[in-house]
């Protein structure tokens, strides 16, 4: 009886002194869509998913004229890689703009690096762009506006995230905390 109570014992304490490595974000691993993508970077080199193994990435679709939604998901992704610290070179952070007709190279290189100068704007052709959302299973919809320049897009407000090997394993839902992020960023390097 003494053994057992002691082996009891062991065992919840072992329990409690487990590093949990449960992902705080939607677990997407062995999804088959989001493979990958070619498009051109804020620098004017083409860059693709793969050109980021080494580092966990996180892919972001929004573009530069969204007035809450992609600022907000920027501005938390900035947040994580403050609370990374030093880890946070293990980490690239990719802006993928639903908006190439006005989100130019140029446009990119002043407004997505205003976030941390480590992050990457990545556009391409409206048929490129068109065909990587689709891929990733993001929902977009052009809003008209007030004239031709002023219109809107709806749009899927989550980002993926890969591991280091390249592989597709987590979605951060809009507005999860950069405390969460961070936690999950950490367990993926």
């Amino acid at each position: 009886m003494r053994f057992l109570w002691l082996l009891m014992l062991m065992s919840v304490l072992l329990g409690c002194t487990q590093k949990s490595e449960t992902f705080t974000a939607t677990d997407v691993t062995g999804a088959d869509f989001a493979h990958g993508f070619s498009l051109t970077a804020q620098d004017g080199t083409q860059k693709s998913l793969q050109d980021f193994k080494g580092k966990v990435a996180v892919v972001f679709f929004g573009y530069t004229h969204c007035p809450d939604i992609c600022p907000t998901t920027m501005h938390d992704l900035a947040n994580v890689m403050k609370l990374l610290g030093k880890d946070s070179q293990q980490v690239q952070v990719l802006f993928v703009t639903l908006d190439p007709e006005r989100d130019t190279v140029a446009v990119l290189k002043q407004y997505v690096p205003g976030f941390d100068p480590s992050f990457i704007g990545l556009t391409g052709s409206s048929k490129q762009i068109e065909a990587v959302a689709q891929q990733f299973k993001i929902y977009t919809q052009k809003q008209a506006g007030k004239d031709a320049q002023q219109y809107s897009i709806d749009h899927s407000a989550g980002a993926y995230v890969y591991d280091k090997q390249g592989r597709l394993r987590l979605y951060f839902k809009y507005a999860q905390s950069p405390e969460d992020m961070a936690h999950d960023l950490k367990l993926l390097m």
